[in-house]
């Protein structure tokens, strides 16, 4: 299990969307189970993926929990 946080420019709303791309059917395949302005969660291949997006003054950070997808996490945050 892993969980990690970066920050980031990006508004929350492209965080979500990238997330979506990459963890969900077009990418890893996981299944979304949740999401919202502020986080979205992923489950499945025995286990899951919670993105959640916190606004902060100058920047926004992205904290991630994921059982089962820690490389595939690590890949995410490299590239937003």
């Amino acid at each position: 299990m892993i969980r990690i946080a970066k920050q980031t420019r990006l508004k929350p709303a492209d965080i979500i969307v990238r997330a979506a791309d990459f963890f969900g059917k077009g990418g890893e395949g996981l299944e979304e189970k949740e999401r919202n302005p502020c986080c979205i969660s992923f489950e499945g291949a025995g286990g899951f993926v919670a993105v959640s997006v916190v606004e902060e003054e100058k920047h926004r950070t992205v904290d991630i929990e994921a059982r089962e997808f820690e490389y595939q996490v690590k890949r995410f945050l490299e590239r937003i």
